[in-house]
């Protein structure tokens, strides 16, 4: 008898999706045909239209599994946190730099990364599971007993770099990401 541990097999639908990141991470949303994508996941075409009748059912399927990520991660963190004020904004900057605890991995995160732009550039509005999931943490900093000006503030820094990240715009130094995470921190230690 093998007693080896043995990796359960994956769904077809999840080597699917897999695949299209891969091939998003890759080539950009140009490179994701079915036939690419049924190549890729090692599926037949028909297997592929089974799930994923099209490149859109493609795409919304990679955002609705990325969106379901997020906000369980995201739930994950916020359950690891002391109950009282900053509890949400504390999981948000966490994540925003990278502590193990909340961060999803470089390797996850630019995955993520170059899935909202391919998605961005093939539809806007497939970034909409993501766009709710966002409201959520937003909606739950601005309720979270601090002042509002502190919730924005931390909402838009945190932000501002995974956008940094996303686009490339600029590689903050180990200092810049110091003196930001001294600011936030400080911001949650100030009486409301």
């Amino acid at each position: 008898m093998d007693t080896r541990a043995t990796t359960p097999p994956t769904d077809a639908r999840t080597r699917i999706l897999d695949a299209v990141e891969r091939i998003i991470v890759n080539k950009g949303v140009g490179g994701l045909t079915l036939e690419a994508a049924a190549r890729e996941a090692g599926v037949s075409k028909g297997g592929l239209l089974y799930h994923f009748a099209s490149k859109e059912a493609l795409l919304t399927g990679l955002l609705q599994r990325l969106s379901d990520f997020v906000a369980a991660e995201y739930a994950a963190g916020v359950a690891r946190q002391p109950e009282g004020p900053g509890r949400f904004a504390r999981v948000q900057i966490a994540w925003a730099f990278g502590e193990s605890d909340c961060y999803p991995g470089e390797d996850r995160h630019d995955r993520a990364a170059a899935v909202f732009l391919a998605a961005f550039h093939h539809d806007p509005a497939l970034l909409d599971p993501m766009r709710a999931v966002m409201a959520r943490m937003k909606a739950d900093l601005l309720a979270d007993d601090i002042p509002h000006g502190v919730a924005m503030t931390i909402l838009t820094a945190t932000d501002g770099l995974f956008m940094a990240h996303l686009f490339g715009l600029y590689p903050p130094t180990e200092t810049d990401l110091a003196a930001l995470r001294a600011t936030l921190d400080g911001l949650l230690e100030r009486p409301a």
